[in-house]
């Protein structure tokens, strides 16, 4: 979508279709494919999006402005969402919707657990799903009133952000890492790759997760991922 489009899009008014006019999401995701699936249901629900990739990097948003939501990764590379969900929970004055959001099964606990309001599983496609999960916990008085029809539409992300990632994950493995290391290669990975509908990449990850929680060897479980992330890289280069 071009700029102006874009621009044209965001400064309509709300409407039925576009229930989240005029608000600000702050999406503290660290893939560019899973933001870039969250950044297009917010554009078509009239949201405008801030993404930061870390902890760090979300604190940083948060000190200069409040967004209306927030939506949290349960796996950063500093350190677990959970802990920003906890601080900002119980932060004054709160931050009207704060949801999480993983693929992995233990996701939804995890955030519940440390005060999010609600939860949103990957892969995150469908825009009637996003809306319902905002529109719930919307303070009363500012969702849409009256029924809704709810959208049947569903976002692809570009590919060259899904290239982005496994670009930034094989820079990661390139430098030796260490059990900490792997653990988040495994957990980024494998979230990735369910968003991307990337089975064999996704299935290698989920082996590699597997044996760091039983306290086997991973050099062959590394090994199977990286060779997987360079035949993407390589195959979208040749194209």
């Amino acid at each position: 979508m071009s700029d102006d489009l874009e621009r044209y899009v965001l400064n309509r008014p709300r409407t039925a279709d576009r229930p989240l006019q005029g608000m600000t999401v702050l999406v503290v995701e660290d893939s560019r494919f899973a933001s870039e699936a969250i950044r297009l249901l917010c554009l078509r629900s009239g949201a405008r999006i801030r993404r930061a990739d870390s902890l760090l990097a979300a604190h940083r948003h948060l000190a200069v402005y409040r967004p209306s939501i927030v939506i949290v990764d349960m796996g950063l590379p500093d350190g677990s969402g959970a802990d920003l969900i906890h601080e900002l929970s119980g932060a004054q004055p709160r931050v009207p919707v704060l949801l999480g959001i993983s693929g992995d099964m233990d996701g939804e606990a995890l955030a519940m657990d440390a005060g999010a309001d609600g939860f949103l599983p990957k892969p995150l496609e469908s825009l009637a799903q996003f809306q319902q999960a905002v529109l719930m916990h919307l303070p009363p008085g500012e969702g849409p009133t009256g029924p809704r029809k709810l959208p049947r539409e569903v976002v692809h992300p570009d590919m060259f952000a899904y290239q982005d990632d496994l670009s930034h994950i094989a820079e990661v493995i390139r430098e030796a890492p260490d059990g900490h290391t792997l653990d988040y290669i495994a957990q980024f990975l494998s979230g990735v790759a369910m968003c991307a509908h990337d089975d064999r990449l996704e299935a290698a990850a989920i082996r590699l997760a597997r044996s760091r929680a039983k306290g086997r060897g991973t050099g062959t479980d590394i090994a199977r991922v990286a060779g997987i992330v360079q035949e993407r890289l390589e195959r979208r280069r040749s194209i």
